[in-house]
């Protein structure tokens, strides 16, 4: 199997649980064609625009991931007049490419940590990279944090994203279930969240975000979203990723649909902050 072939089965089975690492391993997977041979430089490009393209369907949910391969295929397509030209400029790319997206999440990250004071406790939900440097840079940077966690059923990354958690100095991490979100709630100082997409008005997140917002409003909870602007997108259609019915139940049961989605629709004023690596939108 490709490189290529392998990332996009990586990203459609959700191994990869952050976006932004989604986005960078597409792009890295698309150097697989700087070791194929061409003939002609429109061989070169009918090959990238297949593969960018199937690489951007992997999973339609993801602005970065769609705008990482735009954003490829924009600065290479119709520019270089040879194949080795076009290739120099590809590997380019890539580079260019991946370290925009771990600078701007880096820079997002910043701005959060610079807004979580010393003694705070938080809130947080599934799984985000950003989330997570967010509050391991205000740690580092001598706050010291509770952190509640939310098991994120049926895939349970909140587990994950505890035991990251757990290694960081200063954070007093607690997993709790999703139900019991209310009951972590009413300690909590903020929620923070990651993001997957905002379009349209309406922010995109991991299922389960909107409960937590819901009830973090009822509770008077700030609630905070952070990512790279890049998941800012304004013409965008979001499609939702149905996964398997066995991760909600193992033996089926015989008159019961089973519902499986990945990602909760939430509209974007119901958040108090959204902070990317361009600033802070309150």
């Amino acid at each position: 199997m490709s490189m290529i072939d392998e990332t996009v089965a990586e990203i459609r089975a959700m191994r990869t649980h952050s976006t932004s690492t989604v986005a960078v391993k597409a792009t890295q997977s698309l150097a697989e064609l700087l070791e194929r041979e061409y003939t002609a430089v429109d061989e070169f490009e009918r090959d990238l625009e297949h593969n960018a393209g199937v690489l951007r369907r992997s999973n339609p949910s993801h602005a970065a991931l769609h705008n990482a391969m735009r954003e490829v295929e924009r600065a290479v397509i119709g520019e270089p007049t040879t194949v080795e030209g076009a290739k120099q400029r590809l590997e380019s790319v890539i580079d260019r490419v991946v370290e925009d997206i771990e600078t701007a999440k880096a820079a997002a990250a910043a701005n959060a940590a610079a807004r979580i004071a010393d003694g705070e406790t938080i809130l947080v939900h599934d799984y985000s990279s950003t989330v997570l440097e967010s509050i391991e840079t205000a740690a580092r940077d001598g706050a010291h944090l509770t952190v509640y966690v939310t098991e994120a059923r049926p895939r349970t990354m909140g587990r994950k994203t505890a035991r990251v958690l757990a290694g960081m100095d200063r954070v007093d991490t607690h997993l709790v279930v999703d139900a019991a979100m209310g009951y972590a709630l009413r300690d909590c100082d903020r929620v923070l969240l990651g993001i997957t997409c905002i379009t349209g008005g309406t922010y995109y997140n991991r299922i389960g975000t909107f409960p937590v917002v819901v009830t973090a409003r009822e509770l008077g909870v700030p609630i905070t979203a952070v990512g790279s602007g890049a998941k800012t997108i304004a013409e965008f259609r979001f499609e939702n990723e149905f996964r398997d019915d066995v991760e909600v139940m193992r033996e089926p049961v015989e008159g019961v649909t089973i519902e499986n989605p990945s990602y909760d629709a939430t509209p974007i004023d119901m958040l108090d902050t959204v902070i990317t690596d361009d600033g802070v939108r309150e």
